[in-house]
């Protein structure tokens, strides 16, 4: 498995985590109101990364694509950083996203991710 790959599934790991950690509030809200903003957003995310995940898994080259638009999601977080005075965290992610971007368009995970 090249590093790029193995940086994005870290990278996957990591949504899925912080997405089950958020669950609790996303239940306390619908017990007020059955369909939230915020759940239907953080739905959304749960099955695009588990779908991209899983694609990833199986060595598919649809999900090279997939892959590279949840890479996508670390370009919001750095001026959320910047804006809450979090210069340390904005280089932090600005870099993993770099880092992510690279390994997801080096020709290692091109051909590692090869089946129709």
């Amino acid at each position: 498995m090249p590093w790029g790959v193995g940086l994005f599934l870290v990278y996957a790991f990591l949504i899925l985590a912080g997405v089950g950690l958020s669950l609790g509030a996303v239940v306390e809200q619908a017990v007020l109101v059955p369909i939230t903003f915020l759940g239907v957003v953080m739905m959304a995310l749960l099955a695009y990364t588990i779908f991209t995940t899983t694609l990833v898994l199986q060595r598919k080259a649809a999900a090279r694509t997939l892959a590279l638009g949840l890479a996508s999601l670390t370009l919001p977080a750095i001026p959320l950083a910047l804006v809450y005075g979090q210069l340390i965290i904005a280089v932090f992610v600005a870099t993993f996203g770099a880092l992510l971007y690279r390994g997801l368009r080096a020709p290692a995970a091109t051909a590692w991710l090869d089946q129709p």
